[in-house]
């Protein structure tokens, strides 16, 4: 029995473990898992300590630690020394889908052109080639010049790397899949920003991998919280998002370049360098990639800044991963589709991709603007070219408050709770996908509401 009196004890979490039916430390992590997902206990919640716990529970020390370990794997948990045990928010993330088509999507980034002339030119053209048929077979794999469409449109981001050391990949969120799992094991920990894009955290969940938040310092990540991510929690490598972050817009400094390049090589830390927003950036200057590029990764896709319907990336990496990167790409994807990579690469080298890229700029910067002018006297952050802007709430908001006050005006935006990792939130927000609804009026029309929002407390 318990030699300490619990009554008047604060816990934040008094299990009732059912004992005998199976292992206790499964049965405690189920116990666990359920009252995450009930309610019962939410992200941010500090458990009461181990030892307390099996006080509390009277049971080995060794069965609380064992359960806590199966649930800090699955991403339920974030321990922090010296700090504690926490409710992760990450775990809660859900695939942020589109939402219903009755409301106003800023939720989803899903930006479309209206216009798509150059890309209809090139269909139109295929269907009168003889052989216009094969590009509805599987293909015998990727030919040398689509390899090189890939590094011509690298190069218009500063990423220097010849065609045959190109991996192709079917989208974005399919590359980075593929890196994922050539490159990590299940418990592996990757380094990421407290708020990180949504479809890494559905990825390492299901791949088993856990997320580190790393320290920030003036919105991005500092060298003392790499060098402490390493040497704490045993990092393999990082995620990042230099041009755009996703969600929070912010742009990497190039002296934040330079320290992480510098710290891979240091540490040897695996760096998946995301191009996302690259293209659409003015001025962008070369990844870490050409830096550390046997520690980097840098991959692009054409689908945020040509077509979401164009889905092509293309992975620059050294020769130290690319043949374990080539094969489970081969593996996963088989083969890609003929099609789009006929599309993909003539829109390339042809030179249209550049057209269709200067229009989608104008329609951001445009957008961009209204999204300055509305929220001209409240913390809105991004730039010009921003295909979403994170705007920062007052105190007096919670983002999952203001979430569902969005939604009773038909307006669809995602909170800081789809992005956190680890135990708390780091910047009470909501993300903006400006480049989302079909034209500037709808927009214009949700950023109203949303203010009126601000305004009514």
């Amino acid at each position: 029995m318990p030699y300490n009196s619990f009554d008047d004890y604060p816990m934040s979490w008094r299990p009732e473990l059912e004992r005998g039916k199976k292992p206790l430390y499964i049965a405690l992590a189920d116990l666990l898992e359920q009252d995450v997902a009930s309610g019962v206990l939410k992200p941010g919640t500090k458990l009461p300590p181990q030892r307390e716990l099996a006080d509390f529970l009277d049971i080995n020390l060794s069965t609380v630690t064992r359960a806590f370990k199966i649930c800090a794997e699955k991403g339920i948990l974030n321990s922090s020394m010296g700090s504690g045990t926490f409710i992760s928010y990450h775990h809660t993330a859900v695939d942020l889908l589109p939402a219903e088509r009755d409301i106003i999507d800023m939720g989803p980034i899903m930006p479309a052109l209206k216009r798509m002339d150059e890309i209809r030119t090139i269909v139109q053209e295929m269907m009168q080639e003889p052989y216009f048929d094969e590009a509805f077979q599987y293909s015998e794999g990727t030919e040398y010049w689509q390899k090189e469409a890939g590094a011509r449109l690298l190069s218009h981001v500063k990423c220097r790397i010849s065609a045959e050391k190109i991996v192709c990949a079917t989208g974005g969120q399919n590359a980075i899949a593929v890196i994922l799992l050539a490159l990590f094991k299940p418990g592996d920990r990757l380094g990421v920003d407290p708020l990180v894009y949504s479809g890494v955290i559905g990825l390492a969940q299901l791949f088993g991998i856990r997320l580190i938040p790393i320290e920030q310092e003036n919105g991005e990540m500092s060298e003392r919280g790499i060098r402490d991510a390493v040497k704490k929690d045993g990092i393999k490598g990082l995620y990042i998002i230099p041009n755009c972050q996703n969600p929070t817009a912010h742009c990497m400094s190039e002296a934040c370049k330079e320290m992480i390049a510098s710290v891979a090589r240091q540490e040897d830390l695996i760096v998946i360098e995301d191009g996302f927003g690259a293209l659409l950036t003015e001025d962008v200057k070369s990844p870490i990639y050409d830096r550390a590029q046997e520690q980097g990764i840098f991959l692009l896709s054409l689908s945020k800044s040509i077509s979401p319907a164009l889905r092509q990336a293309y992975i620059a990496i050294g020769d130290r991963y690319r043949e374990r990167v080539m094969n489970v790409a081969y593996n996963i994807n088989f083969e890609q589709s003929v099609f789009l990579q006929e599309v993909a690469s003539r829109l390339i080298l042809s030179g249209s991709f550049e057209s269709l890229a200067a229009r989608r700029k104008q329609i951001l910067q445009a957008r961009n603007r209204i999204a300055d002018e509305i929220f001209k006297d409240y913390e809105l952050w991004g730039g010009k070219n921003s295909l979403c802007r994170w705007l920062v709430l007052p105190k007096i908001f919670s983002s999952e408050e203001f979430e569902r006050l969005a939604a009773q005006k038909n307006i669809s935006v995602y909170g800081s709770e789809h992005f956190a990792v680890g135990k708390k939130i780091a910047a009470s927000g909501v993300r903006l996908a400006i480049a989302t609804p079909k034209d500037e009026e709808l927009l214009r029309q949700a950023l109203f509401s949303l203010r009126e929002i601000l305004q009514s407390r």
